[in-house]
């Protein structure tokens, strides 16, 4: 096994080279400036012994092991916690402890010192050492650079004026893209989920979480004044209709602050992934969906026990299946965007309200029978349409609606699922074609091995190994 230093000037691109080698070959990587969820406490990370840490026994002594976080800001939320260069060590140490008893795995590290005082290189070197005996390991260091070079088996050199080329040791001009591919190397590391992690999750995720008791709380809140503004409401005259709209507001922006929390958590989750905190982000991302699917079920039935409560006529269970309906319209999308996409924030925010505000315009609830001829159309694709086409007082002014004994409920639960089919689809459309380009390059990666040349660069690397390609 070997030990690769990436070395050159500030924006020369030794962060971009990890980045391309990582995305031929997912391999374990720590990022220079790598995200946690701030909130978890560092000893409830499973299988992990946060006594090896090489500052801990200073919260041992305080009597803080117990409860101290991770620390740093989330979605705009600062916690206290570790600091930077102790969450690098953090990182550090558990893909350390994570891989004792594999071998052959590529772990890559960006700038394993920043952030980290003097006092503790030793430390990382003794561990550097340690790795280096099972897996390869690729670096790259602005600090500290004599020391990790001393040690390293391979140089490689990336240049601001020929971003094409690389040095690798005393090889001048070799092609960048080879350089990557014979990096590109190594066994995936083999995650086995188990009941501590499942564990891990409620404890961080449900039991102990600040934002889902923040979603409590709030709905609580919102269900207080609920009841107190429209307490004793008269029937008639569309009333019925006004409070269901309110309450479908109340419900939508009861939740909304929690989904937009979504996209901040979905790139800590990939981040955090990568350094190997949990065996597997896909499971973790069900998780949470699961957890969205809750409150959502949980605010409509607090909804429809609130509209209930104030004016009389919505007791039947048709008009519970349509709130829920209409709410997962609105919300589906923000978490389908949120979670399952590489959308940004902003981004986000922008798609995931679109459903909420097209409602509005062409659903044509708040002035039944209104629009433009072709446009007006487009009130079938919303739940909200066919709600309205069961409420008292507002039923008959509803254009166009469908029979009650069948269609209306067919045609509700197809437009409240109508985003979750179409982001599915699209979705299934962009991994195949990613699919597709991984597989062109693993053909030019085989057709690169086959050349003298390739071969010469990875006995420089690696010495006489056997050479195996790896899916991208």
């Amino acid at each position: 096994m070997t030990l690769t230093v990436c070395v050159g000037s500030s924006g020369s691109g030794k962060t971009t080279f990890l980045n391309d080698v990582h995305k031929q070959h997912k391999f374990i990587y720590i990022r220079q400036y790598h995200s946690m969820r701030p909130y978890i406490k560092v000893s409830a990370i499973p299988n992990f012994d946060e006594t090896q840490l090489p500052f801990w026994s200073t919260y041992v002594k305080e009597g803080t092991d117990k409860r101290i976080p991770v620390g740093g800001t989330m979605a705009g939320k600062f916690t206290a916690g570790l600091s930077g260069g102790q969450r690098k060590l953090l990182l550090f140490e558990l893909i350390y402890q994570r891989t004792l008893e594999q071998e052959g795995v590529l772990i890559v590290l960006d700038e394993p010192f920043c952030g980290v005082t003097d006092d503790f290189v030793p430390f990382i070197v003794s561990r550097l050492k340690v790795m280096k005996n099972n897996h390869n390991l690729l670096l790259v260091t602005n600090d500290h650079v004599k020391v990790l070079t001393d040690m390293a088996d391979n140089v490689i050199t990336v240049s601001a004026v020929d971003r094409s080329h690389v040095t690798v040791n005393k090889m001048d001009f070799v092609d960048r893209t080879m350089a990557i591919n014979a990096m590109s190397g190594g066994k995936h590391f083999l995650h086995k989920t188990n009941e501590e992690d499942l564990k891990f999750f409620f404890d961080v995720e449900v039991k102990g979480s600040e934002d889902v008791m923040g979603v409590v709380w709030f709905t609580l809140f919102c269900a207080g004044l609920f009841l107190l503004t429209f307490w004793d409401s008269e029937p008639g005259n569309g009333t019925e209709a006004l409070i269901l709209v309110a309450q479908q507001i109340i419900a939508y922006f009861c939740i909304n602050p929690y989904l937009l929390s979504l996209v901040d958590w979905r790139n800590y989750m990939k981040e955090e992934s990568e350094a190997l905190v949990h065996n597997s982000s896909q499971l973790n991302l069900q998780l949470k969906t699961t957890i969205c699917f809750v409150l959502m079920i949980g605010i409509t039935l607090i909804g429809y026990g609130l509209v209930n409560a104030v004016v009389p006529g919505f007791e039947d269970v048709k008009f519970l299946y349509a709130m829920f309906f209409d709410t997962s319209s609105m919300i589906l999308p923000m978490i389908c965007l949120a979670l399952f996409s590489n959308m940004a924030l902003q981004e986000v925010e922008i798609f995931g309200s679109l459903p909420f505000l097209l409602m509005l315009f062409l659903s044509t609830s708040f002035s039944p029978g209104a629009g433009v001829e072709g446009v007006k159309e487009l009130r079938y694709l919303f739940v909200r349409y066919y709600f309205w086409c069961i409420v008292p007082d507002v039923q008959d002014d509803m254009e166009g609606c469908p029979d009650q004994s069948v269609d209306i409920w067919v045609y509700m639960f197809l437009s409240g699922i109508m985003f979750l089919v179409l982001f599915v689809f699209v979705k299934t459309i962009i991994d195949l074609k990613k699919k597709s380009d991984r597989k062109k390059k693993l053909e030019i990666a085989t057709d690169m091995n086959d050349t003298e040349e390739y071969r010469v660069l990875k006995r420089e690397l690696f010495g006489d190994i056997v050479d195996t390609v790896h899916d991208p």
